[in-house]
């Protein structure tokens, strides 16, 4: 399956099905795209922000082919002025590596400090792929599983129209 123990344990115990495909590195969308090809799903791009005053971080999950502006996304999330986080921060909050950023993330969030923002569309898709908390795998699950996934973590999140941002 794939390495992180806890999260794998986390999914059987919520009776989450999931399709792992191991494949080599893929930091970036560009690299994880040439992986991609074997299995149908929604490939999402995650973008870990904080506020300009360093207290708050936002994760924003989106369509693997939609641009990232951050004005645009500072108007839409209406938080203020955003930047990318640090690895330090992502680590701290959500026990990951810079290439691994993902939704999965948040069972390490105990303190429940990220709040999280789905790109709308993501509400229709059949199936969504996401890293597994690490870049040498991808999972696929079915929407509901993920929605149940995000219940399950009890972060704040919420669905926003990012489509402007799309190609």
């Amino acid at each position: 399956m794939f390495k992180d123990q806890i999260l794998n344990d986390f999914l059987v115990e919520l009776g989450i099905n999931v399709e792992c495909y191991n494949h080599p590195p893929a930091p970036t969308i560009e690299i994880a795209k040439t992986y991609w090809k074997e299995f149908d799903a929604t490939h999402c791009k995650n973008i870990f922000l904080r506020n300009h005053k360093g207290n708050q971080h936002f994760l924003v999950l989106l369509p693997c082919d939609f641009n990232v502006n951050i004005r645009h996304l500072e108007l839409k999330l209406k938080q203020g002025k955003l930047s990318f986080a640090s690895p330090e921060r992502l680590y701290k909050y959500l026990k990951l590596l810079p290439g691994s950023v993902s939704p999965y993330g948040l069972i390490y969030d105990t303190e429940k400090h990220v709040i999280v923002y789905m790109d709308k569309s993501l509400k229709s898709a059949e199936k969504l792929s996401f890293h597994p908390n690490e870049n040498t795998a991808s999972i696929v699950t079915s929407n509901e599983d993920f929605m149940k996934y995000i219940h399950a973590c009890q972060n704040q999140f919420e669905f926003v129209d990012l489509a402007t941002d799309s190609e």
